[in-house]
């Protein structure tokens, strides 16, 4: 499903997150289609560079604003998208990361509560934890280990969502849930520690690519442009289509295949080189999509050996450029 450049209603949009890899693409969608948008970063994993062609757009606007603290401003709508992504980051401190997904949402809640506006919470198939359900469908409730490495993240946004239907009952706010499955695309970190960005990066280097496990668990890539209009097209829903939706490529692939697939798409002449498995690390991941494709009439359009030649384009001209790697700087 290509984005669209129907312009539609102008309104004023607020997006957390909004320098991040998917926040940034959201962000110039959004300008596409005629909307005012206010993006909101503390820039913990957002980088400047994802939004500096959007600086001069005189209805772009930039705020330097961690959303754990309220925040006052008026808006049409809300994108909820802040908070780190990746285990790498959102490990590093679990506190915040906590903190981010319960009190910024809450932060936003009542933003949206006082302007009347219709928020959508970026939430994370990470809900499921490890599966014992596949594919995973929106019924089902999860398989979580709620004091493991991962659980700030895990449990931060199973709160967030809990926080979401609550203040619709109670307030009766306009709600959206997206649940969102692996993406990938141009403007991840190199630093980002997930699969794609990892491989990509250590292929154009010559190093091993690193496989934790044996190489036979899973995941689905959604194409980072396919997953925006998916938000987009769920924000702009009847009220009542609330969610949680999935938002993914219910396509699966192994890591094994998706390592050959990128060192020969790049060209590498890199080795495999296998770790132990991290833990609670989820062994199969993908997306039922049925609730997607009916009420939003929305699924993915890009294949991943296409996304793949883009993404490692980018970071082809990321690395000579001398953006670090190792720490991600820009």
């Amino acid at each position: 499903m290509a984005l669209s450049t129907d312009l539609g209603e102008r309104r004023s949009v607020l997006v957390t997150g909004g320098a991040g890899f998917l926040g940034s693409f959201l962000s110039e969608e959004l300008l596409g289609r005629g909307h005012d948008v206010l993006c909101v970063d503390n820039f913990y994993t957002g980088m400047k560079r994802n939004i500096e062609h959007l600086l001069d757009n005189p209805r772009f606007e930039l705020l330097r604003h961690d959303i754990t603290f309220p925040l006052s401003v008026e808006t049409d709508q809300i994108y909820n998208l802040a908070c780190p992504a990746s285990p790498i980051h959102y490990q590093y401190d679990p506190v915040q990361t906590t903190k981010t997904s319960v009190h910024g949402a809450i932060n936003m809640l009542d933003v949206a509560r006082r302007t009347k506006a219709r928020i959508l919470q970026a939430s994370t198939s990470e809900v499921y934890g490890d599966p014992t359900v596949h594919p995973q469908r929106e019924e089902y409730w999860g398989n979580v280990n709620p004091l493991g490495p991962r659980a700030c993240y895990d449990e931060g946004k199973r709160c967030a969502e809990t926080l979401f239907f609550d203040y619709r009952r109670q307030f009766g706010l306009s709600i959206k849930v997206a649940r969102i499955f692996n993406t990938y695309g141009p403007r991840m970190r190199p630093d980002d520690g997930r699969v794609i960005s990892n491989f990509v990066v250590q292929a154009l280097k010559g190093d091993p690519l690193t496989i934790y496990g044996d190489g036979s668990q899973t995941r689905s890539f959604c194409y980072v442009t396919d997953l925006i209009s998916g938000l987009i097209a769920l924000m702009d829903s009847d009220d009542e289509i609330t969610g949680p939706i999935n938002l993914g490529n219910p396509v699966e692939f192994t890591m094994r295949e998706l390592a050959d697939l990128i060192i020969d798409l790049s060209g590498s002449r890199s080795a495999i080189l296998h770790q132990p498995l991290p833990e609670d690390d989820p062994r199969q991941r993908s997306p039922d999509i049925a609730r997607a494709r009916e009420t939003l009439g929305w699924e993915p359009g890009i294949a991943l050996r296409d996304g793949l030649r883009t993404t490692i384009g980018y970071f082809e001209e990321l690395l000579s450029l001398g953006v670090n790697a190792g720490t991600g700087s820009q």
